[in-house]
């Protein structure tokens, strides 16, 4: 899975601090961000490794799970919220789509924020600007105030996400770097997935939705004191007059290259986790079943998408990314291809289990390649570039399965979405191993890691 890279460039042996010459390109973001430490010397047993990432918990992983729960509870609430104040279907339903939508106008704002503020500060921030939005929402008088609401909240969300993903990025070495930020998309998933039944649970039999809100208002509350208190302090950044702090365009044009392959990548894999969750509704919803047995569906895929985070992020830090990467789009993109021939509910529910393994296993991976490539300076912003392109795969997902709906083919559709994920693995193990030590145990003998 190893490709050959450009001659006569000059790459950094990680923890040696020598320069050598190589056919490799230069390692980017290989850097423990822990002054002094070797990734090469970290210590390897089950008790450091839960010991390097135990102070974790309380300032990051935490506080991330209590802002995912928020975001979870005040989501399905969004279509309930905007029919009750007038709205139609097409209208509440681009009202709900202005989640993502802050996600992708945040994204790059939020490198610039978390490089100028640091991302304890930039979380703590981020979850106090969402506290507002939510209570917004709990109080909408109209759509324009429930629009404004929606749309803030998915952009603290993307600010907020960056953050506590660049904080990762700085401080924990690159032979654990998968297993902590695997956990921190596992820990992410399990909010969004336990949100909505909280936030159902204070609004049963009432009319009034507000109360969802109010919980996510208070868990990002929750979520800011929760930093201040426990999340350490970052590491100085390396600004000097001489270096002055990157922008967002200059890392843009330094890494073009990156984001021309890999960042493609990027975006198809983005696609197919998007697509995964319109096809389940959309498939069981064709077929005649009732809004009960798509839920529960919906949630068995989701319960087995949760479960495996952290031995996938242990296999990536062991053997490589692409051990993982691959067979999550590999999985992912071939249930994709078998669903349209389910018809009966065992089967469905087969395929349903196997979107699950193949977006859970791949929990993680994307932060943690962004980890990988990402250059010292300039970090931030190189990762909110990374989640911009990550977002509007996302946003493509859904389209091309509705494309295939509004031309009389849901199933082509959903078929469509399985070729992306094939694409993707081909993406994935040509770039991959050009970019990231990382990419499996050759690249890593060649560049003298591990």
């Amino acid at each position: 899975m190893h490709r050959s890279r450009p001659a006569d460039s000059r790459s950094r042996v990680e923890g040696t601090g020598q320069t050598k010459k190589s056919s490799e390109p230069p390692a980017r973001g290989d850097r423990s961000g822990v002054p002094g430490r070797s990734p090469s010397a970290t210590p390897r047993s089950s008790t450091a490794e839960g010991q390097a990432l135990r102070p974790l918990i309380r300032g990051v992983y935490l506080p991330a799970l209590l802002f995912s729960v928020g975001i979870g509870a005040m989501t399905p609430m969004v279509v309930v919220s905007a029919t009750a104040l007038g709205a139609d279907g097409a209208t509440a339903a681009l009202l709900a789509a202005l989640i993502p939508v802050g996600h992708i106008l945040a994204d790059l704002p939020a490198g610039a924020v978390t490089s100028r503020f640091g991302e304890r500060a930039t979380m703590i921030g981020s979850s106090a600007v969402a506290m507002v939005a939510l209570a917004a929402c709990a109080l909408a008088p109209n759509l324009v105030v429930l629009g404004a609401g929606v749309l803030v909240a998915g952009g603290t969300a993307a600010v907020y996400g960056l953050a506590r993903q660049a904080y990762l990025t700085e401080v924990i070495p690159p032979m654990q770097r998968a297993r902590a930020l695997s956990s921190l998309g596992g820990v992410g998933r399990i909010g969004i997935f336990v949100g909505p039944f909280l936030g159902a649970a204070l609004v049963l039999g009432r009319p009034d939705p507000a109360p969802s809100y109010w919980l996510a208002a208070g868990t990002s509350l929750l979520s800011a004191l929760v930093v201040w208190r426990g999340a350490p302090h970052e590491t100085p950044r390396h600004h000097t007059p001489d270096r002055p702090r990157a922008s967002t365009w200059s890392v843009l044009r330094d890494q073009r290259a990156i984001f021309l392959t890999l960042g493609v990548a990027v975006v198809l894999v983005g696609a197919m986790r998007g697509a995964r969750q319109t096809v389940l509704p959309l498939w069981t919803e064709s077929l005649g079943y009732s809004p009960a047995v798509t839920s529960m569906i919906f949630g068995i895929a989701g319960a087995v998408d949760m479960l495996l985070f952290y031995p996938a992020g242990k296999i990536m830090d062991r053997m490589g990314r692409l051990w993982i990467a691959i067979p999550s789009m590999l999985v992912t993109g071939i249930a994709m291809l078998f669903l349209p021939l389910t018809d009966a509910l065992v089967t469905v529910g087969i395929v349903a289990v196997l979107l699950g393994l193949g977006n859970g296993i791949g929990s993680g991976v994307l932060m943690t390649l962004a980890a990988d490539t990402a250059p010292e300076h300039g970090r931030p912003q190189f990762l909110g570039v990374w989640r911009l392109y990550s977002d509007a795969g996302m946003a493509t997902g859904p389209l091309v399965v509705s494309a295939g709906a509004a031309l009389g083919s849901l199933a082509a559709g959903i078929a469509a979405t399985g070729g992306i994920g094939l694409l993707a693995v081909l993406a994935l193990w040509r770039w991959v191993p050009r970019w990231s030590v990382h990419a499996n145990r050759t690249t890593r003998r060649r560049a003298g890691v591990g």
